[in-house]
């Protein structure tokens, strides 16, 4: 009786050699592809202190609670969002033809607020000059229905993103003004800022 017959293949250098369909490579690289992505966004890079539900330290950092100065900043970019990006843009560069930038304001960032604090409160029309370029405009109060704290974390949010270096509000600070100009017309182009006493 004969031995079966065994098939092999020979290399170019004459050593056997059998070869794998090409399926089976591109179906690993795409299960190494897809753990690679997979790695990217859930693994927090090893950080000891990510861990599940959060992808990155960023994250994971978003969602701590804060006190302080931070929970008030927190509030105030909140607010922000919710009341002032519409027309100021989330990035406080303005909008042409609707509202004046935020960033870099000569308005905002001065070192008294007391400009800058009324504005929400009673709302401004006519022109003004921001970063050289005038805005004729008009801005309705928005700030009136907001509570002292929530316009105080505005303002202080206001006046210390996008590069503005400027001192925080406090919510005692923006009672102290509304007690002041309860009942007042809204502010008339920059002549009503400049009449405002900083």
């Amino acid at each position: 009786m004969s031995e079966p017959v065994k098939e092999s293949l020979e290399t170019s250098d004459g050593q056997k050699g059998s070869t794998a369909p090409a399926w089976i490579f591109a179906l690993t690289l795409l299960f190494l592809f897809a753990g690679g992505v997979y790695f990217d966004h859930r693994s927090g890079w090893f950080d000891p202190q990510v861990y599940a539900p959060y992808h990155s330290s960023d994250e994971l950092e978003a969602y701590q609670p804060k006190s302080g100065a931070a929970a008030m900043f927190a509030e105030g970019k909140k607010q922000y969002g919710m009341i002032c990006a519409a027309c100021h843009g989330d990035d406080g560069l303005g909008k042409p033809g609707q509202a004046p930038p935020l960033a870099g304001s000569e308005w905002v960032t001065t070192s008294s607020f007391k400009r800058v604090e009324e504005i929400p409160q009673l709302g401004l029309t006519g022109e003004v000059h921001v970063g050289g370029q005038a805005w004729s405009l008009q801005m309705a109060p928005m700030g009136a229905a907001l509570s002292d704290s929530d316009l105080a974390a505005v303002l202080t949010y206001i006046r210390g993103s996008w590069g503005n270096k400027a001192s925080a509000v406090s919510d005692t600070d923006v009672k102290a003004m509304r007690s002041l100009v309860a009942g007042h017309a809204p502010i008339s182009g920059e002549s009503g800022l400049n009449a405002i006493k900083e």
